[in-house]
């Protein structure tokens, strides 16, 4: 008993002592125990490192609630600060860098139009089913502005449990999907969410919408802007000065620090951070880093790419598994759900109403937009396949860091609230969220494997991917006098119709000849003559 006191008491010192360090520590232990469970589960069918670090979040909420005497069930505070500021940047910015610039521009308007026409009607059916039904089931309380930033807050997609299965070699036109579109859908939405804080909420007219539309298309061009000069910028400084063949580790701060100042002042501008490093992580792929030295670019190019995918990967799974193991916390908080004002069957038809208008949301879009997409590509290339509209579709059910993110900053101040519709708000979103990620993220292997089996991956995806002129079939339209006249005169008509609906110049080969005459020589670049995009 004596020793056991003894070890209390040191416990309890060690916390006044340490009142930070102790906490930080044993959350940071916790997500060493995630990384190992999440190794060792690694080629499980049915589970995946979003769920580990939920589950694993859950018992470690459970442990500390019992030790703190039923009082909380965390031992940090969420702070979407925290996440906006210092975890997102290197997120977003190592999916610009390591992007395959080619297909991912082949598929720009695609990508586009699910990452922002798709983003609208999700954004539009979820304010307008919650914003009906929610009262009906004795939820309310919620203002106008509340209900305009749910529909941004659950618009948001997470693809991460979908890109951890699919692989750019493998299915590329798929990966390319739904990587651009998790991209551009995350910063519409939170591009959306900052143009409905600025409107008079009031005056809901017509008006008003087409003011967020304008402010939105304001913020995106604006931001994307920003990015794409800073990139450039940063390319053309390592371009005209010339840094010593000891200056690798200079030319790789430089990158990196004009990445981050790219992102904090579109934030200080009050535009979308997430947009500019994005762009600017490809811009700088482009062309910055053709410019390092070099003997800087010998000897530290496979290291500094190597580098830049696992640090920056590496960040992107603490960010996503802080998210996670927080959310799986939340779900036993005990502060929250004594502010709870909706029963217990009233609480489980506001989570079926979100996910179902999740559900509806994407199918609004994914599924006609697709269709437009094929007509607009005639079955010739990059046709999405039925079974890859389902995948596409599946892929952004699921939602994560972002809408907790934008949760807490709606509903709360510094991650606090005392107030009962904005606590209820927030259990209702880390229950949808965990019940996306748990559910949906549960069956994404097992779906993804039944519709594109890996014998089938190839093949199928493959075709769908666009050919070159020269991997398609170029025979001239002769006559061949050991072919009958019908043979020749169909072959004709296939070569017609080949040159009318694909001309020799596209935008693509108009922006590859701009890239190689007038961009490469100011900003620099690869010594190929084929742009990478």
């Amino acid at each position: 008993m004596a020793m056991i006191m003894k070890i209390s008491e040191f416990a309890r010192n060690l916390t006044q002592d340490h009142e930070q360090v102790v906490p930080l520590s044993i959350f940071v232990a916790i997500l060493c125990l995630c990384l190992i469970i999440g190794h060792l589960f690694e080629e499980n069918r049915w589970v995946n490192e979003s769920i580990t670090a939920i589950l694993i979040g859950f018992i470690s909420g459970v442990i500390i609630l019992w030790i703190s005497k039923w009082k909380s069930s965390h031992i940090l505070r969420f702070n979407e600060e925290l996440f906006f500021v210092y975890l997102l940047p290197p997120i977003i910015f190592n999916a610009g860098f390591q992007v395959k610039k080619k297909r991912f521009f082949h598929n720009f308007l695609t990508i586009m139009m699910f990452g922002i026409v798709g983003a609208f009607i999700s954004v539009a059916i979820v304010i307008a089913g919650s914003w009906q039904l929610f009262p009906k089931l004795g939820f309310t309380g919620l203002t106008a502005r509340d209900y305009l930033a749910i529909g941004t807050i659950f618009s948001s997609t997470d693809t991460v449990c979908t890109l951890q299965i699919l692989h750019q070699d493998e299915t590329p036109l798929l990966y390319s999907l739904v990587f651009g579109e998790g991209v551009v859908n995350d910063a519409t939405s939170v591009v959306l969410y900052n143009a409905i804080q600025k409107i008079d909420v009031r005056r809901l007219t017509s008006k008003a919408f087409l003011l967020i539309i304008g402010d939105f298309a304001y913020l995106f061009t604006a931001s994307t802007a920003l990015g794409v000069s800073a990139g450039l910028l940063t390319a053309l400084i390592l371009k005209r000065l010339f840094f010593t063949r000891h200056s690798s580790v200079r030319e790789v701060a430089l990158m990196v620090l004009m990445a981050y100042l790219s992102y904090t002042l579109a934030e200080v501008l009050e535009l979308s951070g997430i947009l500019t490093v994005f762009f600017c992580g490809i811009f700088m792929s482009h062309y910055a880093w053709h410019n390092v030295t070099d003997n800087s670019r010998i000897s530290t190019r496979h290291v500094l790419l190597t580098c830049f995918k696992h640090v920056f990967a590496m960040l992107s799974f603490i960010a996503e598994t802080f998210i996670f193991l927080y959310v799986g916390m939340d779900v036993v908080d005990i502060e929250k759900w004594r502010l709870n004002t909706l029963s217990i069957g009233n609480s489980l038809g506001i989570y079926g109403i979100l996910i179902l208008l999740i559900l509806v949301g994407r199918a609004a879009f994914v599924f006609p937009l697709s269709a437009l997409t094929n007509y607009m590509n005639g079955g010739r290339s990059s046709s999405i396949t039925f079974k890859q509209q389902v995948v596409i579709w599946w892929a952004g059910i699921m939602r994560g860091a972002v809408s907790i993110a934008l949760a807490f900053k709606q509903f709360t101040y510094s991650g606090v609230t005392s107030d009962p519709v904005h606590a209820t708000m927030l259990n209702v979103t880390i229950v949808v969220v965990l019940i996306t990620t748990m559910v949906f993220g549960f069956l994404t292997k097992p779906l993804v494997n039944y519709l594109l089996p890996s014998n089938g991956n190839n093949s199928s995806d493959n075709r769908s991917e666009p050919k070159s002129p020269k991997e398609e079939d170029m025979t001239p339209p002769l006559l061949s006098l050991e072919e009958s006249t019908s043979t020749n005169l169909l072959r004709a008509k296939d070569s017609l119709s080949l040159l009318i609906n694909r001309p020799v110049y596209t935008v693509h080969s108009y922006w590859r000849r701009f890239d190689d005459t007038y961009m490469r020589p100011i900003f620099g670049g690869a010594n190929s003559s084929r742009s990478a995009c």
